[in-house]
């Protein structure tokens, strides 16, 4: 009991101290209950709460936008029966066009696909500005007459221009052909000593397409061939077809297998029978042979 008193019994400082703080604590409830504080009051400008709204507004619908399903161009006449339902088309409607469609037939214009399905406008306006069509339907080439087949008539030997003499600039006048592709034909000319030996060379040009090349050998030929002494391909040995090009020593030897084979070979074409032989370039492998 008597340890629980102590600790009521204060010294005098201690009791100034705590007198003081009561005081301290007494005019404290005094000035929150009686005096007014004034309030900070936010200003806020009109013009920069509506310009803050605004942006939240075009933000929103740009969220709205990206959140939708985007579309990209699609040509009309494959539309399926899933694609037609989520175009917003109905059932009738993509019956027929798939009707249509088994016709043979082909939508060429928006206007047609309107009248094929009979969408409404409302719909038609909104999925119409998707459609793509084929280059040919936009742009189709204009028709031939008769009279122009008259007057483009194909160059004869004489009238074109030795493809072994033949200028850079000379060979840039075809359509297709531009400074890349007549250096890399000179220079698959200038490889070997008296240039090409036929026109059929010319698929070995880098770059070069058919369409192009038909559209050069219109306007050039080999005049001057590269002259070579052809191997017979019945007697040649391995040592000497490995000098022709595109044939290796593992051709080679496959070729003079097929050769005892057959006892000889009666025609060149009998080479595409040999094993590992490159067919696509047999006309080009013929130039450099030849059969007795």
């Amino acid at each position: 009991m008597n340890k629980l008193k102590s600790y009521f019994v204060f010294t005098k400082n201690q009791q100034n101290g705590i007198f003081l703080l009561l005081i301290v604590i007494f005019l404290i409830q005094i000035i929150y209950y009686y005096v007014d504080f004034p309030s900070k009051n936010v200003q806020i400008e009109a013009e920069t709460l509506a310009a803050f709204e605004r942006e939240l507004d075009s933000l929103r619908l740009v969220g709205i936008e990206n959140r939708k399903p985007k579309r990209y161009p699609f040509n009309p006449n494959f539309i399926t029966d899933y694609k037609g339902y989520a175009l917003g088309m109905s059932n009738e409607e993509i019956d027929r066009l798939l009707a249509f469609r088994k016709q043979n037939k082909w939508i060429n214009s928006k206007s047609q696909f309107q009248q094929v399905t009979q969408v409404s406008d409302s719909l038609f306006n909104e999925i119409a500005p998707y459609f793509k069509f084929p280059e040919w339907v936009n742009t189709p080439k204009p028709r031939s007459s008769p009279a122009d087949f008259k007057r483009i008539k194909p160059k004869t030997f004489e009238e074109k221009i030795d493809l072994n003499q033949a200028t850079k600039s000379q060979l840039q006048r075809v359509n297709g052909i531009g400074d890349v592709l007549s250096s890399r034909i000179i220079n698959y000319r200038d490889k070997f000593p008296g240039g090409f030996i036929a026109d059929i060379q010319l698929q070995d040009v880098y770059g070069l397409s058919s369409e192009v090349i038909e559209r050069l050998t219109a306007e050039f030929t080999v005049k001057t061939p590269r002259p070579i002494d052809k191997l017979n391909i019945n007697t040649a040995t391995i040592a000497q077809l490995v000098t022709v090009q595109y044939i290796d020593y593992e051709i080679a030897y496959e070729i003079q297998n097929e050769r005892i084979l057959r006892e000889g070979f009666s025609a060149l074409d009998e080479l595409t029978k040999v094993k590992g032989f490159p067919i696509e370039k047999i006309e080009i492998i013929k130039l450099y042979l030849l059969i007795q």
